[in-house]
Parts: C-alpha cells; sequence; structure tokens
C-alpha cells in the first residue's frame, strides 16, 4: 500500500498508466481532473501486488466546516469494486490522510451498475451505503448515466440504431445548413460560456464560473477534450465540451442558443461528438447523469 509521491516522477508515469488503462477506469478518476479542482487539495493512494498496481484511488480534499475537511474519491477506486480485501486495503490508506487533513469523513462512489450482492458485500463490511433508497440531495453523483454503446460499431451502424425521430432530426440540421466545429481556441471557450450561462438560466440549474472550463482547457490536450461549436450562418446555436479518456467519450457540458432551436443544432453537434468518440475506438459515448428515467428530464429525453 502507498501514498503516490507526486515529486517522484518514475512512480507518477507507473500511477498514471494504470489509472488511464485500466478497463473501467473513470475520468473523475484521473489525475488531470484533480487538477481541475478549484480549492480542492489532492492525494492518491495506490495497492501493489508483485511489483504492479492493482487498485488505484484519487482523492479530492476540501475544507468543510471550519478545520475539518471531506475527503472524496470521485467515481472510484479503479480497479477490482467486488474485490472488498482491496477496496479495504486501499481505503484504510485513505486513513493516513484523513489525520493530515483533519477529516471527518471519506465518500467514495464507483461507476457500477446497480448490483444488489455487491451493496450487500459491502453494508457487511462495515460501509455505509447510499443506494436506492437515498434522494438526490443525498447523493454526490447523478444516480444514472446515459450511456450509448458503441464498440465495434462503425458510424452507420450507430445511426442506424438511433429512434426515427433522432435520425430526422439530425437529418434536418444538415438540410437546413447548421454546421458544426470543433476547436480549442480560447475565444470559442467564451463562445460556449457565453450559451451555457444562457442554458443555465433558461433550466434553471446553477452555472460554473468561466475559471472552471479554463482550467479544463489547459489540463486536457488536444487529444483529450474539444470544444464543439454548431452554427447556422455564423451564429452559434449550441457549444459542448466532449472529453475522451479511457475507452470513453464524455458528453461533460452543453449549451444552446434560446433561437432557431428549429433548426436542431443539438442532434447534428451530438452526431459529431459520437463520430469522433467513433473514430478513436471508444466502447462508450456517455451523455451524462440523470437522477430519474422519465422524458419530462431533457437529457434523459
Amino acid at each position: 500500500m502507498s501514498i503516490l509521491n507526486k515529486e517522484n516522477k518514475e512512480e507518477v508515469k507507473k500511477y498514471k498508466e494504470f489509472v488511464d488503462n485500466f478497463s473501467s477506469t473513470s475520468l473523475m478518476q484521473s489525475m488531470n481532473w484533480a487538477d481541475v479542482k478549484k480549492g480542492w487539495e489532492s492525494e492518491y493512494v495506490y495497492l501493489e501486488e508483485d511489483g504492479k498496481i492493482v487498485m488505484a484511488m484519487s482523492l479530492v480534499i476540501r475544507k468543510i466546516i471550519g478545520s475539518k475537511s471531506m475527503i472524496y474519491a470521485p467515481r472510484g477506486p479503479v480497479g477490482d469494486v467486488y474485490d472488498i480485501q482491496k477496496v479495504k486495503k486501499i481505503t484504510e490508506e485513505v486513513d493516513k490522510i484523513a489525520k493530515k487533513y483533519n477529516a471527518f469523513v471519506f465518500r467514495f462512489d464507483p461507476e457500477r451498475y446497480y448490483d444488489e450482492k455487491l451493496e450487500e458485500m459491502y453494508v457487511k463490511e462495515g460501509y455505509k451505503v447510499r443506494n436506492k433508497r437515498f434522494g438526490k440531495n443525498e447523493l454526490i453523483q447523478p444516480r444514472y448515466n446515459m450511456i450509448l454503446n458503441i464498440s465495434g460499431k462503425t458510424e452507420e451502424e450507430v445511426f442506424k440504431g438511433y429512434s426515427e425521430k433522432t435520425r430526422y432530426n439530425v437529418r434536418v440540421a444538415k438540410r437546413k445548413g447548421v454546421t458544426v466545429r470543433y476547436s480549442r481556441d480560447v475565444e470559442d471557450l467564451k463562445t460556449f460560456y457565453n450559451l451555457y450561462v444562457v442554458t443555465g438560466i433558461r433550466d434553471k440549474i446553477a452555472s460554473r464560473p468561466y475559471d472552471y472550463f479554463e482550467r479544463m482547457l489547459n489540463t486536457f490536450d488536444e487529444n483529450h477534450m474539444r470544444i464543439y461549436i454548431a452554427e447556422f450562418e455564423g451564429e452559434a446555436l449550441s457549444a459542448a465540451i466532449a472529453i475522451n479518456y479511457g475507452k470513453k467519450t464524455f458528453y461533460l457540458y452543453g449549451a444552446s442558443s434560446n433561437e432557431k432551436r428549429n433548426l436542431m443544432p443539438n442532434y447534428l453537434m451530438q452526431q459529431e461528438m459520437i463520430e469522433w468518440a467513433i473514430e478513436t475506438g471508444c466502447d462508450l459515448y456517455d451523455f451524462g447523469g440523470v437522477f430519474i428515467l422519465d422524458k419530462s428530464n431533457g437529457l434523459y429525453k
């Protein structure tokens, strides 16, 4: 068991290689993601067997009440979460970090399909599990992730899998003259953010500050992050932040204008991001999280 020495380049390289390449890794467990979180400290713990890392966990730490801190491993740990003994060992390592930061609580939430037996296993080992019977205010991450399986599929095969209405809307956008491009330009980030604020007001959703997205742009390189913009006659109608990481592409943040919504720019923009995921050999395209499976929720719809 080890706490990562962030000054040791070889140790960091070994850690990153494991987390970046593990089959069910998560964007939120990457070392890059911790750099995006302003106001949070970061630490990393891992387990080794025969000189190889077998489980790792990125921790973000923040003072919550006076000098007391909360430790959180978003979508961690990276590893076999069914191996409860490994999970116990790696969470024991967190105890040392808890003392350093005077932490009063540690929370982690691996992204997995719901499994009642897995939940029972954790409860039996003394973990307090928040799951089906808890409301969204008691959870940190959304209960469900809307994920499109694109593994081994061509663009044509994926497109045929959409509903007839979705295929129609993508074609409408193309026929009406909507175009989609991507970039990493700061001016396009500002365009995205302006639309993001408009979306937050329209949908009554709290908005993150601009510097959050600026840090994201500075942290992830051109192979992993793109700003997508859907336009009509030079006017930006919708925009999104997409991140490609660990065999999955994430539609991380989306935004749209109140104008010309009948041109269906969001549909064509999504299609372009899905095509990027297919081109780069991803297995999954993640539309993001929801708390209810109901068409009254725009993202679910």
